[in-house]
């Protein structure tokens, strides 16, 4: 029989989680709902309500250029647009290898809109890994940064890919110039080219429950990574309950994008900002720890979410500098096991505590979380997110 953690055996029995004792509940921080409603719609709708609720609210700024959600939404409709004249189809793979930059919000949605799905690709993989996520997936067609161009142009010439659009920092640089794309040829284009379609107000029809809106490649322990199939109702769910972990977020916050998007840790604190309507600094290199504290120090950044290489990176700059973090009011950390030094160490410097939470690919990804305001256990996941079931089962 397989229950509700996918494991055959004698004595696991399925169960809905009706008949489960939920005494983490007790732990949650006051206002944190323990069951939610959940919109079932399309994923893009999380920009498109942003773009209705809070229009000409600065959404993005990056490099002193503001953008607000509007402009997203419309930049997003340009992709769809795009992507409509090439021919992209329904369940049609994009590759998506960009790193923390404007562009990330607009295509991601732009590609949802045409029914395409995201297949998430990190900037720095090898050409051959790209072949591989290409051929695995059955993508075509890729967004990417100009500087990767040399590595993916051979793709274009051997048939793995169709068409690739190059991204540059420029592209949001104020004074800057949108930049052409690297050479003329076939298939090739820059979001210069992009942002120069008519915005089309085209949706392809979606049932968020069954269509998948991302691949999310991971690597496991074995071998070549594998795709992780996640629906749109699947991200905009773990959206709702991140964005509901915390009573206190409001369209005031400002947060740090410094979390690659590319992975769905990233992704989902993206998703959260937008959905709460708050200002993202998106941080394109997030080893660049001087200008992450920079940055928080000047846009008073209420909002953090790293890993704990990252915590650490800046532990050694603050520990040699010291830095105004006085703006910070949570601090989180997932993606791999939060050292209880660091822990304490942060924590110590900067007089901010630090929550250490758990996720994984095939959830969207977070399941558990230590209370924001309240119980902070270190070495401790935290507890389990609303309208999740958490079972210990031994080997018996």
């Amino acid at each position: 029989m397989s229950g509700i953690l996918g494991i055959e055996g004698q004595n696991i029995k399925e169960t809905d989680g009706s008949d489960i004792n939920r005494i983490w509940v007790k732990h949650y921080d006051e206002g944190v709902r323990d069951k939610l409603e959940y919109p079932v719609m399309p994923a893009y709708r999380i920009l498109d309500i942003a773009a209705e609720k809070y229009g000409d609210k600065v959404g993005i700024i990056f490099f002193g250029n503001q953008i607000t959600y509007k402009q997203a939404k419309d930049a997003s409709d340009k992709v769809a647009a795009f992507l409509l004249n090439l021919g992209l189809e329904k369940d049609d793979r994009v590759i998506f290898a960009l790193p923390n930059t404007p562009h990330a919000g607009p295509i991601m949605a732009g590609i949802l809109k045409v029914g395409g799905v995201i297949v998430q690709c990190n900037p720095l993989y090898t050409q051959r890994e790209i072949k591989f996520l290409a051929e695995d997936s059955g993508a075509k067609v890729m967004f990417c940064m100009d500087m990767m161009y040399s590595s993916i142009s051979p793709l274009l010439d051997d048939g793995t890919l169709e068409t690739v659009i190059t991204c540059s920092l420029q592209d949001f640089m104020i004074g800057a110039t949108m930049p052409d794309a690297p050479e003329k040829r076939k298939g090739l284009y820059s979001w210069k080219n992009v942002m120069e379609a008519e915005k089309t107000d085209k949706r392809a029809e979606i049932n968020p429950k069954e269509d998948i809106a991302m691949l999310q490649y991971t690597g496991g322990t074995t071998g070549f990574p594998k795709g992780v199939m996640l629906t749109h109702f699947n991200i905009v769910a773990n959206a709702y309950q991140a964005a509901n972990w915390d009573p206190k977020a409001s369209p005031a916050d400002v947060g740090i994008g410094m979390l690659p998007v590319f992975h769905s840790y990233g992704m989902t604190m993206m998703n959260v900002g937008v959905l709460v309507g708050a200002t993202i600094i998106p941080i394109p290199d997030p080893r660049n720890y001087p200008m992450v504290l920079q940055a928080i120090k000047i846009f008073r950044v209420t909002t953090l979410a790293a890993v704990p290489t990252m915590y650490i990176g800046m532990l050694k700059l603050i520990e040699q500098n010291g830095y105004d973090l006085s703006s910070l009011r949570v601090c989180t950390s997932g993606a791999a096991p939060l050292p209880v030094e660091v822990k304490r160490r942060w924590e110590e410097l900067t007089g901010k505590r630090i929550t250490e939470g758990y996720g994984l690919s095939e959830a969207s990804p977070v399941t558990h979380c230590n209370p924001l305001y309240g119980l902070n256990k270190a070495g401790s996941i935290g507890v389990p997110y609303p309208d999740t079931i958490a079972v210990v089962v031994d080997e018996d």
